[in-house]
């Protein structure tokens, strides 16, 4: 059995079109993650820009604001597009001048205008990676289905992309968090030539394949509106804004400062952050490749029953805890978390929906509905953080997540029923 799977592993380094993929998930996640994974600390920081729970929240809330608008913008013209890659060459070219950008426009206009620089930042942060990697994700998916690879393990490679990255960035904040940008922006240009230049043979035949039959396959605005009129997806959007908003919230907005407080400096504080973070998403890169095997053991209903109770325990015991060590191996179970959770709701919607809606659903029910809930609890929860500090607010991010697995448990369909788009194969129903 083992050297089966392996067997059927390397086989995949022989499709073109999962190695392009692969690549460009990694060199996307890396071009974001190098900055991102420590973008909360530069906003809080002395040697960033010093701002407090109430400002970051208000940075997060209008980031999601704008990146709500761009991703239902976004899902209906990459249906449209099929798999063409105007949008990933648009993401390419912001990438590749985030350097610039945050040190010679963004840090100067949120010292000097707070709204102005709210405003710009939060349409060029959504406009080239917030909304995107939504994008990446979904036609990565596609691609996976078109030419027969396994998604988990395309998506790994970008996971292990954000890994690499998250320790090399550690060092480079604590020498300057400028250098975080400039390297961002390498990734970048790195990110524009692969999509731009490297089409493998199949996807360019698949192209003039699904060209002639566009308006066969194509959906309708009309279709794409009427999925908010769709019970089954607002089942979904109410849980999503319940449990993944705190991706943001929790792990982004508040995590890193809480962590690199626990240190007795705050530059070891920093840099053990971005350790910790490259250990964590290394393994994450990991499960990637495991959790579809587990998928297929237990059933995707199961597996994001179960990815709801990780980031339960998780967020619940960071409230109770203040030893470093402790919370690092608290910090692990975003390992598991994150992979039942996304590959999870990925194969939700191919299971039970229509699978030519696959990313207009992705981007309104996961991505939208994650963004809707970062828009009204980013700053009530960053004023409750500063008021009653990181405790109290984890225990009460708790209690909603706690809540939303009880629903879940009730409302979210089983594998065997109403299956409207491509079959599970399990052994679980």
């Amino acid at each position: 059995m083992g050297g089966r799977r392996m067997s059927k592993y390397m086989k995949a380094f022989k499709n073109e079109s999962y190695l392009q993929s692969s690549v460009t998930m990694l060199l996307y996640f890396a071009s974001w993650g190098i900055w991102w994974s420590f973008f909360q600390l530069w906003l809080t920081a002395k040697s960033g820009l010093n701002l407090d729970g109430s400002a970051v929240g208000t940075i997060y809330s209008a980031n999601s604001l704008v990146t709500l608008v761009l991703m239902f913008f976004y899902g209906t013209l990459q249906d449209k597009l099929g798999i063409k890659r105007h949008l990933l060459i648009f993401s390419g070219v912001c990438a590749a001048l985030v350097g610039p950008f945050f040190i010679y426009a963004y840090e100067p206009m949120l010292h000097t205008n707070f709204t102005m620089g709210l405003v710009v930042g939060s349409i060029f942060l959504s406009a080239g990676f917030l909304a995107t990697t939504g994008i990446y994700e979904a036609l990565v998916e596609r691609f996976s289905r078109v030419f027969k690879f396994e998604y988990g393990q395309a998506r790994a490679w970008g996971s292990f992309g954000y890994a690499v990255v998250a320790l090399l960035a550690g060092h480079l904040f604590v020498i300057n968090p400028d250098l975080n940008f400039w390297v961002g922006s390498i990734f970048g240009v790195l990110l524009l030539l692969n999509v731009c230049f490297w089409v493998p043979k199949a996807e360019r035949l698949e192209r003039v394949r699904s060209a002639q039959e566009t308006e066969k396959t194509v959906p309708s605005v009309r279709e794409m509106l009427s999925l908010l009129k769709m019970r089954d997806l607002w089942v979904v959007i109410v849980l999503i804004f319940f449990t993944w908003t705190f991706y943001t919230v929790f792990d982004q907005q508040m995590f890193p400062s809480f962590y690199a407080g626990l240190f007795s400096s705050v530059a070891q504080g920093q840099q053990m952050y971005g350790n910790l973070n490259s250990i964590q998403v290394f393994v994450e890169a990991i499960m990637m490749g495991i959790v579809p095997v587990i998928m297929n053991k237990i059933g995707v209903r199961n597996t994001l029953l179960l990815g709801i109770a990780i980031m339960a325990i998780r967020i619940g015991l960071c409230g109770f805890i203040d030893n470093p060590v402790a919370i690092s191996f608290v910090k692990m179970l975003h390992s598991f978390e994150t992979p039942l959770f996304i590959l999870s709701i990925f194969r939700y919607f191919t299971l039970h929906f229509d699978t030519k809606l696959s990313a207009t659903l992705y981007m309104i029910g996961f991505q939208v509905a994650a963004q809707l809930g970062q828009v009204f609890l980013s700053t009530p929860l960053g004023m409750l953080r500063d008021n009653s500090g990181y405790a109290v607010t984890f225990h009460i991010i708790t209690i909603i997540v706690i809540a939303a697995g009880i629903y879940a448990f009730f409302v979210i369909k089983k594998d065997n029923q109403d299956v409207n788009g491509e079959p599970l194969v399990s052994k679980a129903a």
